[in-house]
């Protein structure tokens, strides 16, 4: 064989060495990545092939499948009760993605994760049959969360402080996800997006405002906590008004009649008292104060309940008058409603706070478990001792102060009002909070809810007048349980 046959014979046999190594490399190496790429049309058409599995409430499915016509996806994800439970559930949508539980759980329930497969589903390459989600949401307590709600724009969240079970999330307005869960439901997704009131946004997760009076339990917690006072009766000597440190700007009370001049946390709780709160975190100091709040969760970038919650923020850089005014849920301060229900449920649990979670397991197709998420992981946040005098002053606040409205006869009801500003120079209406607890016949909740506009102008807006009775419908219902 001569030299230039003898080269060109190499130079061909490595060309075909080389062809057969790319195709042994995306065959063996790169099929997985290929298969599980979002824009591989085979992989989307396996998500939607069968009936999908179902996010559970109770014992029943919330969501359902229906049949697709002239589409080569055969099913899409149906909500029979959609507005009810989007906060919860999130969305499903053949065009636009999952969200929430529905994107969390995506793979399970398409039947597409691969512990839903038995040995010979491997080899075959069979879809394995869908499973389920099951919620710890209770119906009757998402039910009257919706209702209490009505047209307000807001969010409310009710946890069991014994086991951080969520047992109801309500963001208003809402949306009905069976509306964009097909392929050609643009117009109305479009609507959603524009949509000033942003109903697609979870407020009871990822909206933090300002809490306004309610973080005045955080700052009371490290108030006795670090022993600036021995008891919530314990006067406070506090001027009123009280000026903030370094200026000449007064801190005045909404009620000029109320006796909070030197008032204890009780008092103080009882009648709002934004001087003796004012005073309390100026004298504790910014770092005491962060240290108790992100005790109770604050400044957490990963809270997961399953669904990531925004982060609620306690500020970390501020001069002593600023200092002053997040003692009263203003300046930089933030929290989502599951953040302020957090904090009366390690108050109502004894100072300890179960993590909050709203799955209690994920299940195959024949109810087989899949994950379990056990209840009772605890963290002490206050000593019992405080958590007791808290939940004493908190009692003060609904039976004889600010929260009236949250009463319910029989139970043992403590909660906390509050008003934020909104806006340059409280421009905007005011956000109305409350957040509460509720003890009756070995029943436990915690609640919190914010009204962020309710229609009602500034002058009449109050926890009490707005988020209060809200409150209370969520825990009537809880303690029926």
């Amino acid at each position: 064989m001569n030299k230039t046959i003898r080269r060109a014979s190499v130079f061909c046999l490595l060309l075909v060495l080389a062809l057969l190594g790319r195709a042994t490399w995306v065959q063996a190496y790169q099929a997985r990545a290929l298969a599980d790429d979002d824009h591989n049309r085979r992989k989307t058409i396996a998500q939607y092939a069968q009936p999908l599995g179902d996010i559970i409430v109770a014992g029943s499915p919330v969501t359902g499948s229906k049949r697709t016509e002239g589409s080569d996806l055969a099913y899409k994800r149906t909500y029979p009760r959609g507005d009810l439970y989007a906060a919860v559930t999130g969305y499903g949508s053949q065009a636009y993605g999952s969200t929430q539980l529905e994107g969390i759980y995506s793979s399970v329930l398409d039947g597409t994760d691969d512990r839903l497969k038995n040995p010979l589903d491997v080899l075959t390459g069979k879809q394995a049959e869908p499973g389920d989600v099951v919620t710890t949401i209770d119906p009757d307590v998402q039910k009257a969360a919706r209702d209490a709600l009505g047209d307000d724009k807001g969010a409310a969240v009710a946890i069991d402080p014994r086991s951080g079970q969520i047992l109801g999330m309500v963001s208003s307005p809402s949306y009905d996800p069976s509306t964009i869960s097909g392929t050609n439901d643009g117009d109305t997704w479009q609507k959603l997006l524009t949509d000033p009131d942003k109903p697609l946004v979870n407020r009871a997760l990822r909206q933090p405002l300002a809490p306004g009076s309610t973080f005045k339990l955080v700052v009371a917690s490290a108030a006795l906590e670090n022993g600036l006072y021995g008891s919530v009766d314990e006067p406070t000597k506090s001027p009123s008004p009280y000026t903030l440190p370094g200026t000449s700007t007064p801190l005045r009370n909404e009620s000029a009649s109320a006796p909070c001049e030197n008032a204890s946390l009780r008092v103080a709780l009882q009648y709002s008292c934004n001087n003796v709160f004012g005073k309390v975190a100026a004298d504790l100091g910014q770092d005491k104060v962060r240290a108790m709040a992100e005790k109770f969760g604050f400044n957490t970038e990963k809270l997961d309940v399953p669904v990531r919650a925004s982060k609620s923020v306690y500020p970390t850089e501020m001069d002593k008058a600023q200092t002053a005014l997040t003692g009263i849920g203003q300046f930089e301060v933030t929290a989502t409603p599951l953040q302020m229900a957090m904090v009366s449920a390690a108050l109502a649990n004894g100072g300890e706070l179960a993590a909050p979670h709203m799955v209690s397991k994920v299940t195959d197709g024949d109810g087989g478990t899949l994950e379990d998420f056990a209840d009772g992981d605890t963290e002490r946040i206050v000593s019992a001792s405080t958590a007791e005098q808290l939940r004493s002053a908190m009692v003060t606040v609904v039976e004889q102060g600010t929260g009236t409205n949250a009463r319910i006869s029989g139970a043992e009801v403590g909660g906390k009002t509050g008003t934020a500003e909104n806006g340059v120079d409280n421009s905007n209406t005011p956000y109305a909070w409350f957040t509460s607890y509720a003890k009756s016949g070995g029943q436990a909740v915690a609640v919190a809810v914010v009204v962020e506009d309710s229609g009602a102008a500034a002058s009449e807006v109050s926890g009490n007048g707005l988020a209060a009775p809200i409150a209370r419908k969520m825990m009537e219902a809880a303690l029926r349980r």
